[in-house]
């Protein structure tokens, strides 16, 4: 994934744009990047990699000799942005999140016909911010060049340019797939995808971005430039899982949702007739704390926290490259509580189940703690398809997911024909697979919400939320 920030006022807003893309730390711990703009310095840039060490650590030291009254960040988990682009539109700092599918079709049409190059990355692969930028410049003003890119990319770009004149401008991928949100204080407005992130700084959300449209921003005001389109699909897994809990999306808050996702698993268990024999209602650290308390404060039962996160040190376990190093943040940074655990039935509500190797070995652990039960919920439904619209630290193919290959080892490829089977716990198909789903991670039971429950506890239309990773609907 990847986050933004940007902020143009009538005052130096250095400190606005390396707080506030600091709090997008969490959507990613590769590349971090800032570009700011001053009258008489003109553009100053700096990126670092942040692999090892975080965004404010790095950049604390470089924000010294920085200045300006504009200014946009980026935290990316793929290339390094913002870029300083020189074009026929003239000198501007570009960055975006998203996922660009057609990247090599996109670049092989632009050689073609510009004669032109892009500076190749280690790997020879091109950076996808570079092509982002070269799409935009074919047009004679950056608001029909956004426009452009936004119809032939495959995939999703929400993009924020800053301009030599100050001013910001941004574009929301053309179905909303990702927030993008402007905010006011006294001197000017900052723009970014976690509301939270400017209002701690001390602005006030004034305007959310529909799908595909584009906003100039300056410090004293905004102006559409090009209006929302009419369908939007944005991403529900932004409150299920990645979102921050303070944020807010199409004003529909995080951690609330997330909360009432919880009563509601519980309520449905209720109806079904499960008796809630547990001593604890447990949520996995950090994002299934929010569903494990509304599912507590539902059915009755006393929540408690049997593991306790490590964040001094220990970064989040999606973010390293290889599966082995993942496994091992995971297993180090969550420090059990024995006296929670031993001879004690606990229902734990994680966020998701992705591929199921971290919520294996945390189950284990617990075990060995002397847990009598070990019983799981997911606060999503099962993920039958890897995401193809954002980019995630670590892209997920279909058959890595646990539910298919839980599939796979149930029915074989036959059961590739009865997807919509398996996700509904109703079904004997959908009893079949949270059965050997079981066996395969050794909980005494498991259960996943559904996608009705789901819209419910976000509250938005159907048609205009995405759910592909659960029911492959585009």
């Amino acid at each position: 994934m990847g986050g933004y920030f940007g902020a143009v006022s009538s005052r130096d807003v250095t400190l606005d744009v390396f707080y506030g893309t600091d709090y997008h730390s969490h959507l990613g711990t590769k590349r971090g990047g800032m570009a700011l703009y001053g009258r008489e310095k003109g553009f100053d840039r700096e990126i670092h990699n942040i692999e090892n060490s975080p965004f404010r650590t790095k950049f604390e030291t470089s924000i010294d000799g920085m200045s300006g009254t504009s200014g946009i960040g980026c935290i990316s988990d793929s290339d390094p942005q913002p870029l300083l682009i020189h074009s026929n539109l003239g000198t501007y700092a570009v960055c975006f999140v998203g996922k660009i599918n057609n990247a090599d079709a996109l670049m092989k049409q632009y050689l073609a016909f510009s004669g032109g190059h892009f500076d190749a990355m280690t790997g020879g692969r091109i950076n996808s911010t570079e092509l982002l930028a070269s799409m935009v410049d074919q047009k004679s003003d950056f608001v029909s060049g956004l426009n452009f890119a936004q119809d032939a990319i495959e995939g999703s770009a929400s993009i924020l340019i800053l301009k030599e004149d100050g001013s910001i401008i941004a574009s929301r991928d053309k179905l909303g797939r990702t927030p993008l949100l402007i905010g006011k204080d006294e001197n000017g407005h900052a723009v970014a995808f976690e509301s939270f992130a400017y209002e701690k700084l001390g602005y006030e959300t004034v305007y959310e971005l529909g799908p595909g449209e584009i906003v100039e921003i300056r410090a004293d005001g905004y102006t559409v430039k090009s209006p929302a389109k009419e369908k939007k699909c944005i991403c529900a897994f932004l409150w299920t899982y990645y979102g921050f809990p303070n944020s807010c999306y199409e004003g529909v808050n995080v951690e609330h949702t997330r909360n009432i996702n919880g009563h509601i698993m519980a309520r449905e268990e209720a109806k079904a007739g499960n008796q809630f024999d547990y001593d604890y209602v447990c949520g996995v650290p950090d994002s299934g704390i929010a569903h494990a308390i509304g599912y507590a404060n539902e059915c009755g039962v006393d929540y408690a926290r049997p593991f306790i996160k490590y964040t001094p040190t220990w970064p989040r376990s999606f973010m390293p490259g290889s599966q082995k190093q993942s496994s091992k943040i995971a297993e180090m940074k969550l420090i059990s509580v024995t006296q929670l655990i031993k001879d004690k039935k606990l229902l734990f509500v994680d966020d998701s189940i992705v591929r199921g190797n971290q919520l294996r070995k945390t189950g284990e652990l617990l075990y060995s703690k002397g847990a009598k039960e070990v019983h799981m919920r997911s606060a999503c439904p099962p993920i039958m398809y890897g995401c193809k619209y954002l980019a995630f630290a670590r892209q997920t193919e279909d058959r890595d997911l646990i539910a298919r290959k839980a599939i796979l080892e149930l029915e074989g490829e036959e059961g590739e024909k009865h997807i919509e089977e398996y996700s509904d716990g109703r079904t004997e198909r959908g009893k079949a697979l949270r059965a050997q789903l079981c066996r395969m991670m050794n909980f005494d039971s498991l259960e996943f919400q559904n996608i009705e429950g789901i819209l419910e506890a976000i509250g938005l239309d159907e048609d205009s939320v995405c759910t592909y990773c659960w029911n492959g609907k585009e």
